[in-house]
């Protein structure tokens, strides 16, 4: 019997082995393309979320990611862009991966499969009711993550969710639910690849949003960005010049003195 799930159907193209490279390549990037209009169908459901998790971070809850595997991840990764890109504190967007840091670099064999411990390691952040968990998971089944988000709600914990097939056992269980049908992978099952490329699409698109709200961005300027890199210390230098009218030497000077791009113009406009 198939697998009903989308995400495990057969790929629309066969022998693949036998494909050219440029055909290779052509035929990924087509089914790539059709990503951003999967994503666009999910706006409404994206907005939703997005405006449950706000009030409670304003609040000074944090938002967690709980995936396993590439969707685990990307999680990971949207998290720690935070505090360089909009100056938060680490502990303000957390993303946790089924067996630990370790599973970032290597896969941890049957990690996804323990129901119990992604609410163990919710509980090591001393997760709350003015905290958001975000389960992401492509099939929308994996224990590690439907474990965690149906303890959140038995705490009252707000729950979302990221998947890639219709009504999932993770959607069905959490409250924001975002189900972002892709279709067939073009390696059939192969989800590191459309559905992680949506995934991470919506990940952006909410830790972004979240954070211009928070006021984190001025104008279209990361002005909160940490100076971490000579790079960002060029770009942050360049944004204090347009904003004030210094030269780069002084505004570089004002820069680095203040901390960050807020800090330096604050000071020098009054």
């Amino acid at each position: 019997m198939k697998d009903p799930r989308t995400t495990e159907m057969d790929s629309k193209y066969s022998e693949l082995e036998k494909m050219p490279l440029k055909e290779l390549l052509t035929n990924i990037n087509r089914e790539d393309q059709t990503v951003p209009l999967a994503v666009e169908a999910c706006l409404p459901e994206i907005e939703a979320l997005v405006a449950a998790i706000l009030p409670r971070m304003k609040m000074g809850g944090r938002l967690f990611y709980m995936g396993a595997g590439t969707s685990g991840r990307l999680g990971i990764v949207d998290a720690s862009e935070c505090p360089p890109t909009f100056g938060v504190d680490h502990n303000t967007v957390i993303g946790i991966i089924a067996g630990g840091d370790s599973a970032i670099r290597k896969a941890v064999e049957f990690a996804e499969d323990d129901t119990l411990q992604g609410w163990k390691d919710l509980q090591s952040h001393q997760v709350n009711e003015t905290d958001s968990v975000i389960g992401i998971t492509a099939s929308g089944t994996a224990p590690y993550v439907i474990g965690a988000i149906e303890t959140c709600k038995q705490h009252g914990i707000l729950t979302g969710s990221i998947t890639c097939n219709k009504n999932s056992k993770l959607g069905r269980l959490s409250d924001f639910p975002i189900e972002c049908e892709v279709g067939p992978e073009f390696i059939t099952g192969s989800t590191r690849m459309k559905s992680g490329t949506a995934q991470k699409l919506i990940l952006n698109m909410i830790s972004s949003s979240l954070m211009i709200q928070l006021g984190r961005v001025k104008g279209n300027k990361m002005v909160d960005m940490q100076l971490s890199n000579d790079k960002l210390v060029d770009r942050g230098t360049r944004m204090v010049m347009e904003a004030t009218g210094l030269s780069y030497d002084e505004a570089k000077s004002a820069l680095l003195n203040h901390g960050s791009v807020r800090a330096a113009v604050e000071a020098l406009m009054g």
